[in-house]
């Protein structure tokens, strides 16, 4: 940690305080939420904003209450209802940790962190999240708004690395307080801080609460200096083509069939749409059922 960094236990007080008068309410953030609805939730959020996810969390979860009800369901039909989230493996894989859930440990999602880790879909970031705000449980938890947060607050950095590094990990867990419950409500107001003031491309300094002991700021705001930061170009690329091509299908009744000639009218480049429709194929997301006919699997 530099020497522009407060102690831990004023940082500590600081950003919960600021996080308890902000916080967004959200539905997965309830009460009354279970272990199911926080792990549907943060599938759902990986690189899509909250704004878009709502409705189709709300739908799923009422739909889908619980794990087993989801595993009970084709594995199309999680694709069909993921909508346009973007990046739909993510429904698969959600469908797949619900059967493992229901399979394994009886409909409940798992408190232990080794067995959430386990679960198909389930890597570093997502099992230390559900671990933490499902079950109150200490784990340092570092997805993209924390790790801006921490670059600039900690290491005097516009942004962090472009894949996380042992570094970022050490100084989450030298933050990270010590009592479980202050530690899972601390990892969700770092990540609403970065969410909603310390944000990628326009960062509210003059409402962050800790702007006074912020390394980046105290530095005069020195620009990236790293790898070039990857866009975000979706116009034109074979993930466009994709989804056109699912839109055709989640458009189709369950177990409808789509000839050929339906994907064809979406694209103009049969080239790209063939490759694109491949790469669906390959993905488990489209299922072929016959010469030029396709579904959603199951």
């Amino acid at each position: 940690m530099t020497d522009t960094a407060a102690p831990a236990d004023s940082l500590h007080r600081t950003v919960l305080a600021w996080y308890a008068a902000h916080a967004r309410e959200l539905p997965w953030r309830e009460p009354s939420a279970g272990p199911w609805a926080v792990m549907v939730s943060e599938f759902m959020l990986q690189q899509t904003p909250v704004k878009r996810v709502l409705p189709v969390y709300q739908e799923w979860m009422e739909r889908w209450p619980a794990p087993a009800d989801l595993a009970a369901a084709p594995s199309g039909e999680a694709v069909r209802a993921w909508g346009r989230l973007g990046y739909p493996r993510r429904a698969l894989r959600l469908h797949a940790a619900a059967t493992a859930i229901t399979e394994r440990h009886g409909g409940e999602v798992p408190t232990d962190h080794a067995e959430l880790l386990a679960l198909p879909g389930v890597g570093e970031y997502t099992a230390a999240a559900v671990a933490s705000f499902a079950h109150r449980q200490r784990h340092a938890v570092l997805d993209t708004n924390v790790r801006r947060v921490f670059a600039r607050l900690v290491d005097g950095s516009e942004y962090p690395p472009t894949a996380t590094t042992a570094a970022e990990r050490r100084t989450a867990n030298a933050l990270l307080p010590e009592r479980p419950e202050t530690a899972a409500t601390w990892a969700v107001a770092v990540m609403e801080l970065g969410a909603l003031v310390c944000t990628a491309r326009s960062p509210e300094c003059g409402r962050c609460p800790v702007a006074d002991r912020c390394a980046w700021r105290l530095a005069g705001s020195p620009p990236y200096q790293g790898p070039p930061r990857k866009g975000q170009t979706y116009a034109g690329t074979d993930r466009q083509v994709r989804g056109k091509l699912l839109a055709v299908l989640r458009a189709a009744e369950q177990h409808q069939l789509v000839p050929q000639r339906t994907l064809d009218a979406v694209w103009p480049d049969p080239v790209q749409r063939a490759r694109a429709l491949d790469g669906l194929v390959a993905d488990g997301l489209v299922e072929p059922v016959g010469p030029g006919v396709y579904r959603l699997p199951g």
